[in-house]
């Protein structure tokens, strides 16, 4: 018998950004996911400036934004959305 598993992968962040209601990654693969802001409080009311300065922690597993006291893990956003 056979039986198939599928391989865990991990995605890392490349580029972040957003617009007036989501939040997008760009990952090293290419891949773009964008869910909405309203699912992070912190970042929702913050200002662009604040929201802009982020840095991406662990090679791209998560993102940082010293100003608002705020991580996301990129293995979270999928789980999420």
């Amino acid at each position: 018998m056979t039986t198939l598993t599928k391989q865990p992968t991990t995605a890392f962040a490349a580029d972040v950004w957003f617009d007036d209601s989501k939040l997008y990654v760009r990952l090293t693969d290419g891949r773009e996911i964008g869910v909405p802001i309203d699912w992070y409080p912190r970042l929702r009311d913050a200002s662009a400036e604040a929201r802009n300065k982020w840095r991406l922690i662990g090679r791209g597993q998560g993102i940082h934004w010293e100003m608002l006291d705020e991580d996301l893990s990129v293995a979270g956003l999928f789980r999420m959305s």
